[in-house]
Parts: C-alpha cells; sequence; structure tokens
C-alpha cells in the first residue's frame, strides 16, 4: 500500500472520530472536544481525552454540539431526546424516533444527560430498597514474632444508599489484639463498635436524620453503650468532590458497665461529617460528633473518625484509619480516651 494512501486513510480515520465528537465552543474561543456527560443548567460536565473529565460553567459556552443521543430535561418538565446543537439563545434537537428538529430557548433547558447519566437518574427515581447500595469493607493484620509476641486484627464496614431524597448509612468497626510476650496470653484490647442512620432531605439543604449506635469495650469497662437520637442537618456544601454536613440535635445515652454501674443521661449532639475527594485516586473521609451531657452539665463524649484511602483498582484500596473515643467521666481506674490506628486493604462493592 502507497505511503499516499496510507496518509490519506490517516486522515480519513481521524476527521471521523473528531465528527462524531462532541464540542464545546467557550465564551473566549477555546473550543473543548470530547464527549457530554451531563448538565444541570448551571454546567456542563465533558469527559476530554487529554483533559479528563471538565466541568464547564454554562454562562462561558457560546456553543455546543453533539451528534451522540442527549436527553434534554426542560423547565416545563418536558424530556426531548436526540442530538443537539445549541447557541446562546436556542436548543436545536434532531429527535431520534422521527428525526423532526424541535427548537427550545437555552433558558428552558434545565438538565442535559447521556444515555448513561439518564438511566442512572432513572434508577434513582424509584428504586426498591435493594438497589443503590455501595461501601466498603476495611480488613488490617499484624503479628510480632521474636521478643515481642502479639497480633492484632481490625474489621471495619461502611455501607450506604443514597438516593434525591433520602440515605440510609450502615457502619460497624472491631479491634481485638493479643500479646503473648511474658508467656501468658493476654488480651490487650477489644472493642465494638455499630449502628445505623438515616437521612431525609426536606430540601437541597436541609435534612432531618436519625441514628442508633451500639459500643462495647472491654478495656473501659463498657459491656453495652445504647446510643439512639436524631435532629437537623444542613448540606453546607455539595460538589462532585466535596461535601460537607453540620447537624444537630439530641440523643438518650445509656451505659452498662461490667463493675454495676448504670448510668443514663439525655445528650445534645452537634457534629460534621466531610466527603473530600482529593484526586482521581485518593479520598478523606472525616466525622466528628460532640454529645454535651445535659444531665450532668461538664461531662461529654467525643467521638472522631478520619480515613484516608488510595485506590489500587476499580475495587481494591489502600486505607490509613483513625478512630478516636473520649469519654470524659470514665469508671474509675479506665483511661478516658482510646485511639484506634489501623492500616490495611480496602474492598469498594457497590449495587
Amino acid at each position: 500500500m502507497s505511503t499516499t494512501r496510507l496518509v490519506s486513510i490517516f486522515w480519513v480515520l481521524l476527521f471521523s472520530q473528531l465528527a462524531i465528537a462532541d464540542q464545546v465552543v467557550l465564551k473566549n474561543g477555546d473550543r473543548i472536544t470530547g464527549t457530554i456527560v451531563k448538565s444541570d443548567g448551571k454546567s456542563l460536565t465533558l469527559k476530554s481525552e487529554f483533559a479528563g473529565t471538565v466541568s464547564i460553567p454554562m454562562d462561558a459556552i457560546v456553543q455546543i454540539s453533539s451528534d451522540q443521543q442527549l436527553h434534554v430535561v426542560t423547565k416545563e418538565g418536558q424530556t426531548i431526546t436526540g442530538s443537539v446543537s445549541a447557541d446562546a439563545n436556542k436548543v436545536e434537537i434532531v429527535r431520534s424516533a422521527d428525526k423532526e428538529t424541535l427548537a427550545v430557548a437555552r433558558g428552558s433547558v434545565v438538565a442535559l444527560r447521556s444515555n448513561e447519566e439518564q438511566a442512572a437518574w432513572e434508577r434513582m427515581q424509584h428504586p426498591n430498597l435493594w438497589q443503590l447500595w455501595a461501601g466498603t469493607a476495611d480488613a488490617s493484620y499484624s503479628l510480632a514474632q521474636g521478643n515481642a509476641e502479639s497480633s492484632s486484627f481490625s474489621l471495619a464496614m461502611n455501607m450506604a444508599r443514597t438516593t434525591s431524597r433520602d440515605k440510609i448509612s450502615l457502619y460497624a468497626s472491631s479491634l481485638y489484639a493479643r500479646n503473648s510476650t511474658t508467656g501468658t496470653s493476654l488480651v490487650t484490647a477489644n472493642a465494638k463498635r455499630g449502628g445505623g442512620r438515616y437521612d431525609f432531605n426536606l430540601n437541597s439543604r436541609l435534612f432531618l436524620y436519625g441514628f442508633a449506635d451500639l459500643e462495647a469495650d472491654d478495656f473501659q469497662k463498657l459491656d453495652l453503650r445504647v446510643n439512639p437520637g436524631g435532629g437537623f442537618g444542613w448540606h453546607t456544601v455539595k460538589t462532585e468532590h466535596l461535601t460537607l454536613d453540620f447537624f444537630g440535635g439530641g440523643s438518650l445515652n445509656k451505659e452498662y458497665f461490667s463493675t454495676g454501674l448504670r448510668r443514663t443521661s439525655g445528650d445534645l449532639v452537634v457534629g460534621n461529617e466531610l466527603t473530600w475527594k482529593i484526586s482521581a485516586r485518593t479520598s478523606l473521609n472525616e466525622k466528628t460528633v460532640y454529645f454535651p451531657d445535659m444531665s450532668e452539665l461538664g461531662e461529654y463524649r467525643l467521638n472522631f473518625d478520619v480515613t484516608l484511602a488510595t485506590a489500587l483498582s476499580k475495587w481494591l484500596s489502600w486505607q490509613l484509619s483513625s478512630s478516636d473515643r473520649y469519654l470524659s467521666n470514665p469508671v474509675l481506674g479506665t483511661k478516658p480516651n482510646d485511639i484506634i490506628l489501623s492500616t490495611g486493604l480496602r474492598l469498594t462493592f457497590a449495587r
């Protein structure tokens, strides 16, 4: 095959790829080529081969052209499916069903979605209870032999089902450690924590929540802590890479200690929850909850949890976690603070 013919085939293939690519023209004259993922009317998400996934403010865009099938949603609630061409004033859609061209004012378009995004959106509208679950399972193990003989094992699980209206969260963790350095096998740590929470969105910012937590810790002489409660929360920041919630309310705290001590108190609840996608591979999760005791003023509990995870593959990550439980009025002979540090593998799953 001649060189001239090879060059011709190359250019044909190149321009055919460009022809089927979506294109966005900005006010400053820049053109970005890729695949349109979605738009919420304020910004447009586009996957570019070289720039990756980018988010572009809609008011910076003067033209949009897409040969792929997009789902265009208007203020009136109408969804039109087809290829799209838009300028500063109007959006034209060549409807997939009958090839008819429809024009709508650009200001009346509230959303654009690719086929994949549309399918995901539809699943979110009426999911059954077994759908939309996603979560992680963390495990770590350490072993020392020789001058020191010890072993420890920690396990943590977090699951959540999130829809546009509500969120169900389930969580549990445990730590067990044993030391045989002195010749006698001694348990040096044995703690278990778990519970669940339900959030209901009143609007895009305000939500109601309720929770029930259980906890046991041999070395705080705590046989069982039962802690149900609830209140109001505020979605302070809610972006693709960062979410930050603040919440407050009240709870009932019942504690059962191995010494025979029983305590019941009414607590306030003040806290925050942060999820930060630092990069495409690394994310940070943090949660802090403060429980001032309203039955015994001056006493309080403080829970702090933070995890840094780096993805090794789609379903496997390496995680570093810290969990702190502070009790201002511990049982006589025990310390007020218990901290768990762990690192190991994380499995990620979704349904």
